[in-house]
């Protein structure tokens, strides 16, 4: 649609039909910004961290700072 149509259309409305255009373009623009950052989010898939972690092989070994509570 193009934006004269639009305008021509608007300015044929009574003002307090005009405040509600107003208010519903408002909650238009703010769900576009709300489905935008949705979007750019890109999700964590399953396995991506594989390989960034390293556990040693005495990882299981107790802590020599427990020793005296064993």
């Amino acid at each position: 649609m193009e934006n004269l149509l639009l305008y021509n259309k608007l300015s044929s409305l009574p003002d307090q039909m005009k405040a509600e255009v107003a208010d519903f373009i408002d909650f238009l623009v703010s769900k576009a910004k709300k489905d935008k950052k949705n979007e750019e989010k890109p999700r964590a898939k399953f396995g991506s961290g594989k390989g960034m972690f390293i556990i040693g092989p005495d990882f299981d070994e107790p802590l020599e700072d427990f020793k005296e509570y064993m």
